[in-house]
């Protein structure tokens, strides 16, 4: 008889896994509580302005199409993106830019002309970047690391031997200024750390790995946004035989003699296996309600969140690209705001990402679809309101400074997106982004693997479980999933 399985949420992990599993000879059924589906990786229209709702950088498209080919379907019948030739324009508050092409060596010679850093020392941290995801990413990234044949593996072996090359013991920080004679260099690679919603002075070095994926492999853009990777998934979901149930909230996992046998909604449904795809936190507190909860887990610090806000902007601003960030003058002081204060600091960073660059539709001739994203703490009560407008007023002095334009009067259309929205749309503990932190060595290891140890056919998948957060990792911890389910 064929094995039925539930999947609790359609983030982009939850879809991947259903597509897996259901390639494998299982019978998926996908339950979303929301109306719409993609989690975080969802849109949002304003007027006559649209928006990309969550994440806006695109690596790894590798991982998409392979869900495809399982299929036996063509990636291009489904889902098309191209190659960005430009992957950020940096802005700092001296009027220093800087136009970061996708080519490594296009971008080490700008680097050389215009913060006096010898164009060798890019390459050669691109190359050390390259060489250590060669090393860790198999490791960390596409495989359980709480299985124990992991650890005795050719690719563990790999990364014991080169242990004291790949950063463990030092910060991110500490790692950029010992090879950047430039602040603003040391700033720039810095940010890598936001990637995963971390703290660039405490995470360790070993994110240094993460420009390997944006300069080396590329930074893409989906022609039809990014919410096309959504659909045309949920497309080949459904194409292969997934179910898929909106509008219906999980309300208990079924636990009975140690198995989970099933779930709760408006009725009981019966299942042999049950995936949730929730963020780890509420999938204890709220569906496992008389199951014992790994607190130690549960009880690490929250990843960074993020304060957005959708602007319809009246005007084309012919210096912004698709990706732009504009640097807080003190970026140590951003992130002690961040971590330690709890709270937005009077001069942020601020991303702006316009996707109209690229998908001319998502904004009116002459106009542009700005997705605006501040680093935020996690929810722990804060005034957010204040905060709001606070940041509101920040964001748009800072814009003005850089780019000479008051845009306070180009905002056509507006909506805003802080922790406790994100917290409330997406189940996400805290609003947190990425799940738990990374500002510790040991993040990597503390992380809720993708199986219950205590309760049999109970697996997890998604940004807050191994391997982490993100389009890829969600994609990878899907995965992983369905190879560890058959074993």
């Amino acid at each position: 008889m064929t094995k039925k399985v539930a999947v609790i949420g359609s983030g982009i992990g939850g879809i991947a896994t259903a597509i897996r599993l259901q390639n494998k000879g299982y019978e998926v059924s996908i339950f979303e509580s929301n109306n719409y589906l993609g989690g975080k990786l969802s849109e949002i229209t304003i007027g006559n302005y649209r928006f990309d709702a969550g994440p806006s950088l695109f690596t790894m498209p590798e991982y998409v199409d392979e869900l495809f080919r399982i299929s036996n379907k063509d990636p291009k019948d489904y889902f098309t993106y191209q190659r960005l030739p430009n992957i950020c324009n940096y802005f700092w508050d001296d009027r220093t830019r800087l136009e970061a092409n996708a080519d490594p060596a296009v971008f080490a010679q700008e680097i050389e002309s215009k913060l006096n850093v010898k164009a060798e020392i890019i390459e050669k941290y691109l190359d050390q970047s390259k060489r250590n995801y060669g090393i860790l990413g198999g490791l960390f990234v596409e495989q359980s690391l709480h299985k124990w044949s992991t650890w005795f593996s050719s690719k563990a072996m790999k990364g014991y031997l080169n242990i004291f090359n790949l950063g463990l013991f030092s910060t991110l920080n500490k790692k950029n200024e010992v090879t950047f004679s430039n602040p603003k260099l040391v700033q720039l690679f810095n940010r890598y750390a936001t990637y995963n919603g971390s703290d660039p002075y405490q995470t360790p070095a070993t994110m240094s790995i993460i420009p390997h994926l944006e300069y080396n492999v590329g930074a893409y853009f989906p022609t039809k946004g990014m919410n096309s990777i959504t659909k045309s998934l949920i497309d080949l979901a459904k194409s292969i035989g997934v179910k898929v149930n909106l509008n219906s909230p999980v309300k208990e996992i079924i636990v009975t003699n140690g198995k989970a046998v099933g779930i709760k909604t408006d009725t009981i449904h019966n299942f042999d296996v049950v995936v949730s795809n929730m963020d780890i936190s509420p999938t204890y507190r709220k569906l496992l309600p008389t199951q014992p909860a790994p607190e130690k887990t549960l009880a690490q610090p929250r990843s960074g969140s993020g304060l957005i806000f959708y602007w319809g902007i009246k005007k084309n601003f012919k210096e912004l690209d698709l990706h732009n960030i504009l640097f807080s003058e003190n970026y140590e002081e951003e992130f002690k705001y961040q971590f330690s204060k709890k709270d937005i600091y009077n001069d942020p960073t601020v991303y702006i990402n316009i996707s109209s660059k690229q998908k001319l539709d998502d904004a009116p001739a002459g106009c542009e679809n700005w997705f605006v994203l501040i680093n935020a703490p996690a929810n722990e009560g804060q005034n957010w309101d204040e905060i709001i407008e606070r940041t509101r007023k920040n964001i748009i002095a800072k814009v003005k400074h850089n780019l000479g334009v008051d845009i306070s009067e180009l905002i056509e259309v507006e909506e805003v997106l802080d922790p406790r929205s994100i917290e409330l749309k997406t189940s996400s503990a805290q609003g947190a982004l990425y799940g738990t932190s990374s500002n510790n060595k040991f993040a990597a290891f503390f992380r809720h693997p993708n199986f219950s140890s205590k309760i049999k056919n109970l697996y997890f998948v998604g940004g807050s479980v191994h391997p982490g957060g993100g389009i890829p990792l969600a994609l990878s911890s899907a995965k992983i999933v369905s190879e560890i389910l058959d074993n």
